[in-house]
């Protein structure tokens, strides 16, 4: 078996519900002047729309879609995107660019180094593409998981998901190319797998097997942990994601070890 997995950061690496959804839920909160704070399934239920993968953006559409349902238009408006950002990233990181001491710092881990180690003891090569800005993804991975400058494609590399952009170009960082007369191929046999926990992770996966039909992807869904919370969240929720594409989904991405992978095939 020749494979490869990639993973989905927020969600999946780590559990972003007191963070990166946090900071969502104080931006709509403080632009809406405390009108409105989004509650998680707010939050999923725009995210199941499958656009939706920056925060920021989600933040904005949530500001918007509140002040639409008090009668007034967009136009009106005139909210400044990079404000938005910005009070963001104050709560997000904290209020010290350079210091960071915000929701990031208390981000619970969702897998351990020890299981990446057994994929590549069972020769499967494994990379990270996220929406996460690179800075986020690179505290997650290096500072916090201890990892060595692993294969990474985040928000500055690559059009935001759905888009198949940078999952491509992980999968051309990590797939060994073979020399074919004279030249180099991508060997079109690996497996690609893609682990993510959002319809447009799934999406993309999709679009990815639109564009290189010659291969074989397969989207995992992973239950990000705050619906895990009751059945009816979790059953929704994962309903949600075979919708969108998932082949499976699982309640945790250190399910998804090299004999799961090899089930999958």
């Amino acid at each position: 078996m020749k494979a490869i997995v990639i993973f989905d950061i927020d969600g999946v690496v780590r559990d972003v519900s007191g963070s990166y959804r946090r900071a969502i839920a104080d931006s709509v909160e403080y632009f809406t002047v405390g009108a409105y704070r989004p509650t998680q399934l707010d939050i999923d239920q725009l995210k199941s729309e499958g656009i939706w993968n920056n925060d920021w953006e989600a933040s904005q559409e949530l500001i918007y879609r509140y002040f639409e349902t008090q009668g007034q238009s967009r136009e009106q408006l005139q909210l400044d995107y990079n404000t938005i950002v910005a009070f963001f990233q104050s709560r997000y990181r904290g209020p010290d660019p350079d210091n960071w001491t915000g929701y990031i710092c208390n981000e619970p881990l969702l897998l351990q180094p020890n299981y990446l180690e057994q994929l590549t003891l069972a020769g499967i090569s494994w990379g990270f593409f996220s929406g996460a800005t690179r800075g986020s993804a690179t505290y997650v991975l290096e500072k916090r998981l201890g990892l060595k400058s692993p294969v990474l494609v985040a928000m500055e590399d690559a059009p935001s998901k759905p888009d198949p952009t940078g999952l491509l170009a992980t999968v051309r960082l990590l797939d060994s190319p073979s020399k074919t007369g004279g030249a180099l191929e991508q060997d079109k046999s690996t497996i690609i797998v893609y682990a993510g926990d959002t319809v447009a992770d799934m999406y993309t996966v999709e679009k990815a097997r639109l564009a290189q039909p010659q291969r074989t992807w397969i989207g995992v869904g992973v239950l990000p942990p705050h619906v895990l919370e009751t059945p009816a969240r979790r059953h929704a929720y994962a309903q949600t994601l075979l919708t969108a594409g998932a082949s499976i989904v699982i309640s945790n991405i250190e399910e998804l070890t090299a004999l799961k992978i090899e089930e999958l095939l």
